[in-house]
């Protein structure tokens, strides 16, 4: 049982780094994009890429 406990662990880890560094990876069309308007919504994303992850975290281990 403990077993089962450390593997789901290992894949929420593994899925944490594979999407960091997919999230790094975002290629030459972002650099030229321009940057948002300081009255966009676009910093709300970082905190619903953590909501998303932890929610998958829930699904793996429960």
């Amino acid at each position: 049982m403990e077993a089962a406990m450390k593997m789901k662990m290992l894949v929420a880890a593994m899925l944490v780094i594979m999407m960091m560094s997919l999230s790094g990876m975002k290629g030459v069309a972002a650099a030229d994009a321009p940057a948002p308007a300081p009255a966009s919504d676009a910093t709300i994303f970082v905190p619903t890429l953590f909501a998303s992850i932890a929610a998958l975290a829930f699904g793996f281990l429960f």
